[in-house]
């Protein structure tokens, strides 16, 4: 079965704009699993743009909330993993001028920090999968650092589909990526700018088990409600 995991970051933005408490993302991330996600992923960045640290606390305290913690590798950034202890970990690339994270992991320029980074979050029971671009090669060398699964950045195929554009070669990209990472023992994951389309055409690659979905789906829930949306992108990739 393949999995959804619902990125609540947007809601925390939300809150963040008047520095209040409402919406609550704790709330949030409780309905999220109770409308069907089988995972909340926050991204805790250096700057706390959107989740907060008392936000990754208050979740992961909750093991009825399976949380995906997504990370830069920074020693601040792996002593709140080793305090907190969230299910799973995604490593993202992070710049501080980005509006959202705009690909996947330098693999090649980051080998040595990379292989330390996870073999400590191996050493924890922490399932770790590294965000990276659909690219043969950085499959490859994601398991060679170590990683259990791999995060594809479907930023490209989404902006495509959604400009109407031809995104044939963008999918057999993913489709191959996949089936190498399956091939290799890793799981594979797909995340990033999805929408509904997007989602019905890569649920067609049966090598991937989790979509990680959030802006589209805080965005859709204004008009829709966030039970309607969740429920939704459940039937469409299950």
């Amino acid at each position: 079965m393949k999995r959804l995991g619902v990125n609540i970051d947007h809601i925390a933005t939300l809150r963040n704009a008047r520095g209040e408490k409402h919406p609550n993302v704790v709330d949030a991330a409780k309905l999220a699993i109770k409308y069907g996600a089988d995972s909340v992923t926050i991204h805790l960045r250096e700057d706390r743009r959107h989740i907060l640290d008392k936000d990754v606390i208050n979740i992961t305290k909750n093991k009825n909330i399976p949380t995906n913690l997504e990370i830069a590798t920074t020693n601040e950034m792996l002593k709140i993993v080793i305090k907190n202890k969230p299910e799973f970990v995604c490593i993202v690339p992070e710049k501080r001028t980005e509006i959202t994270t705009e690909g996947g992991l330098n693999l090649n320029k980051n080998k040595k920090k990379l292989y330390t980074f996870i073999k400590k979050l191996n050493n924890q029971k922490i399932r770790t999968s590294l965000f990276i671009n659909p690219k043969i090669s950085d499959v490859k060398l994601s398991k060679l650092l170590g990683a259990q699964c791999v995060e594809l950045h479907t930023g490209k195929i989404s902006n495509k589909i959604k400009n109407k554009q031809k995104y044939l070669k963008e999918f057999n990209d993913i489709k191959k990526c996949s089936l190498t990472a399956k091939k290799m023992g890793l799981e594979v994951h797909a995340g990033h700018g999805m929408d509904y389309k997007t989602a019905k055409i890569l649920s067609k690659i049966k090598e991937i088990k989790e979509f990680n979905i959030g802006h589209f789906i805080v965005g859709e829930s204004i008009f829709f409600g966030f039970k309607k949306v969740i429920k939704k992108f459940i039937k469409i990739i299950k």
